[in-house]
């Protein structure tokens, strides 16, 4: 038993559109600064950068996916492509930073020549293109994981031209070319401690983990102390998709409000409790007699 809600997805697709369009040329110009320079700090940012493209590509997708309504087959239409873009994102992710990793290591035992002045100039220009694409993604970054992977990344790149630009200027004051290492152990320290965050909250939600900061013991406390309320079993709760959380439970109540109309208001004063104190618009109730619980397979908890 339960209501309908509507679930309108807002339209992100231009904020990604045009940040996918900034990162592309920023990744043509870093992949040439790499090629002239030498540097493998930017060849990372450049690598890093790829990934950017390919994960802004398939939130592109996702965004556009998100928005199509709901069918027979896909009740929930495709509300959780975000989710599979962002796991997919981090995944690519922390095979990038692992490659910058072993070579950055590689490098630090035998440096090779790098040419700090085209450094500057090339990482000026992803800096300043990270920078734009950041203040687009800034008004939207908190409304789903898919934004958040998008700003994540672009963040990523920003401090890893950052980690560019001082090693240029290292290498221009002092000659150690090492520091075009360093920068790319800096970039990939950056790149794989956030991911692994944003991959572990991805899979949380495709694993049908409970909602962080949601606590179940407290749900079925406030649903038994409601008046006419003996148990509640089979509670479960978990995410469709960011900002959806959905719940179901049984509901042991007296045998009487099947026959004296306590049904259905009892039904809106708890659904208002779970939307109310915790913040949970999608619940869906069964409401069952005393004796029912002897008829309910053995693994219902």
């Amino acid at each position: 038993m339960g209501h309908d809600h509507a679930h309108a997805t807002p339209d992100h697709r231009g904020r990604l559109a045009l940040v996918l369009a900034i990162s592309l040329t920023v990744l043509v110009v870093e992949v040439v600064g790499a090629v002239v320079s030498g540097s493998l700090a930017l060849l990372a940012d450049a690598g890093h950068l790829l990934t950017d493209v390919a994960g802004l590509t398939l939130a592109l997708v996702a965004a556009g996916l998100a928005r199509r309504p709901a069918t027979e087959a896909r009740t929930w239409g495709f509300k959780r492509a975000e989710v599979l873009a962002a796991a997919a994102q981090a995944a690519v992710l922390l095979a990038v930073g692992g490659f910058v990793l072993v070579e950055a290591v590689h490098r630090l035992v035998a440096p090779p020549q790098v040419t700090s002045g085209a450094m500057v100039v090339f990482g000026v220009v992803g800096l300043l293109g990270n920078l734009v694409g950041l203040a687009v993604l800034a008004g939207g970054r908190s409304a789903n994981l898919n934004l958040r992977a998008a700003f994540l990344e672009v963040t990523n790149d920003a401090l890893g031209s950052v980690a560019v630009l001082a090693a240029a200027g290292v290498i221009a004051a002092t000659g150690w070319t090492r520091a075009d290492a360093v920068a790319s152990l800096i970039i990939a320290a950056l790149i794989v401690p956030r991911t692994l965050r944003l991959l572990a909250e991805s899979l949380n939600v495709l694993l049908e983990s409970t909602p962080p900061g949601l606590d179940l013991t407290e749900v079925r406390q406030r649903l038994v102390a409601h008046p006419h309320v003996h148990d509640v079993h089979d509670l479960h709760a978990s995410r469709v998709a960011t900002g959806l959380p959905v719940l179901t439970a049984h509901v042991v109540v007296d045998d009487s409000c099947f026959r004296d109309g306590h049904l259905a208001p009892m039904l809106d004063e708890l659904q208002h409790c779970l939307d109310r104190d915790f913040d949970i618009e999608h619940s869906t109730i069964q409401f069952e007699a005393a004796g029912h619980a002897d008829h309910e397979h053995e693994t219902h908890a």
